[in-house]
């Protein structure tokens, strides 16, 4: 990919500024309500994911919460599955997956999750919602924030705050609620007995949410978030994105609903600034791609609205790539788009194929180290060993122990196990083996526990079996 496909991501200062301070004060960004198209496409894609963030801790499977990552007993439940501490590794694929999958919808749209999806923007949409409610409509809420403090004001802004912390307190208990059964959480806070740990995470959850959503906001995307630093590097000319047509709108100014603005050689913006008065991070997009956009196409919604009054054609801004501003055409199926999509078909497969062979068994073998062998009366060696059986199934399973690698030799001690679903058992027996079987001081040894009504359900241990020098 050369210099040329990338979009120039440029970092634009308001023009009465000639640099911008990344220490000066934040200052206050009141958005302005709009509906439109886009922001009924961000209500059907972020409420799901909201609702299911909030209901899916109530949800039970097989009498336990369907999705638990109950920590203290080192067990993950999702559904009908459980994972263990050895199942790092599929976590950690499932994390490039996702990650995979963010690249190739950047490539082909921008931001298209920041702007629909991505916590920080729901939380925040819910937070400026609720700022609304309280406190009234664009222009309201600039005046009284310049008002003197009065008991109207005092009235708003503390039922503002109180809902936000109410919001804030809803998802910082669903959150510990995924590491903590929810039900006990809710029962523990209602009658004032939570556990230390419960409280502190419940009270950092809630404050988290509130200062994101609520008073850091645009900040967080702007300073916070590493990915509207990176974001440039997967766009190209073909990715969609949020533009203004300079070309159709340019020369802008205001002009009466009735005068046709081409017989005074204008463009179509009307600088109204209706476009940056809905911006949830305060910029112009007319004034180019920037790294604070986070393609929520409020400024399309806004934009369009006001093509509509004035009866101009919508999509002075709009969603579209760089190469059609310049007069040509969207190359949809590009090559960096259909090798992001193969590698994560590819993940995926693996992904599901390995969750669907998992054997939920794991056995380890330590041999005592304090005492390399023992000799019997008969002139038997004999080891000890110490065995941990893991039984990762939800089910109570029965296992058999047996070895291999040394011809003659039997384990002194019990072979066969029940162990309860996700029971973790340590076994201590000896390996007896006749000294004249052994041809060097170290002989390779292997475990085995295989269940007798499940012979697929089955893992092994390597160690090592010692005789005298």
């Amino acid at each position: 990919m050369s210099d040329k496909d990338l979009i120039d991501l440029q970092d634009v200062a308001p023009a009465e500024v000639g640099e911008i301070d990344l220490y000066q004060r934040r200052e206050k960004i009141y958005t302005r309500k709009i509906e439109g198209f886009y922001q009924r496409v961000r209500l059907f894609s972020g409420w799901p994911l909201l609702l299911g963030y909030l209901l899916l801790p109530w949800l039970n499977w097989d009498g336990r919460q369907a999705v638990l990552f109950d920590l203290p007993a080192r067990k993950f439940h999702i559904f009908g599955l459980t994972f263990w501490p050895q199942d790092a590794p599929m976590l950690a694929f499932m994390l490039m997956i996702a990650a995979f999958g963010l690249f190739a919808i950047t490539t082909f749209a921008g931001r298209i999750w920041c702007g629909y999806t991505c916590p920080q923007t729901v939380w925040t949409s819910i937070f400026m919602w609720l700022e609304q409610r309280t406190e009234g409509s664009r222009n309201q809420r600039i005046k009284l924030d310049k008002a003197p403090w009065s008991a109207e004001k005092v009235a708003r802004k503390t039922a503002k705050h109180a809902s936000w912390l109410f919001v804030g307190l809803v998802t910082g208990m669903t959150f510990v609620g995924y590491f903590y059964p929810i039900r006990e959480l809710v029962y523990d806070f209602a009658t004032l007995s939570p556990g230390k740990w419960q409280f502190l995470w419940t009270v950092f959850f809630t404050l988290a949410t509130y200062i994101n959503a609520g008073w850091m906001r645009e900040q967080v995307c702007k300073y916070m978030c590493p990915y509207a630093r990176f974001q440039s590097v997967m766009f190209d000319q073909d990715t969609l994105i949020v533009s203004y047509d300079k070309k159709r709108g340019e020369p802008r100014g205001s002009r009466k609903r009735n005068l046709d603005h081409k017989d005074i050689a204008m463009g179509d913006c009307v600088a109204c600034e209706l476009c940056v008065q809905v911006c949830p991070t305060g910029i112009d997009i007319r004034n180019g791609l920037q790294y604070e956009c986070i393609g929520c196409a409020l400024c399309v919604d806004a934009c369009n609205s006001v093509m509509d009054k004035m009866e101009y054609p919508r999509g002075l801004i709009r969603y579209t790539s760089e190469h059609e501003l310049e007069g040509g055409t969207t190359h949809w199926l590009r090559p960096r788009i259909i090798g992001y999509l193969l590698v994560l078909c590819l993940m995926v497969g693996v992904f599901w194929y390995n969750v669907f062979t998992r054997i939920p068994v794991e056995l380890t073998a330590i041999r005592d180290r304090n005492q390399l062998y023992l000799t019997t009366e008969s002139g038997a060696i004999e080891n000890i060993y110490t065995l941990q059986l893991v039984n990762m199934d939800n089910d109570t399973q029965q296992f058999d122990i047996s070895i291999s690698g040394i011809e003659g030799a039997t384990i002194v001690g019990e072979t066969r196990h029940t162990l309860n679903g996700g029971e973790v058992r340590t076994i201590t027996l000896r390996v007896r083996v006749e000294p004249g079987v052994l041809t060097q001081p170290s002989t390779e040894l292997d475990f085995m526990a295989v269940s007798p009504t499940t012979p697929s359900l089955q893992a092994t241990a390597e160690s090592r079996f010692m005789k005298p020098l």
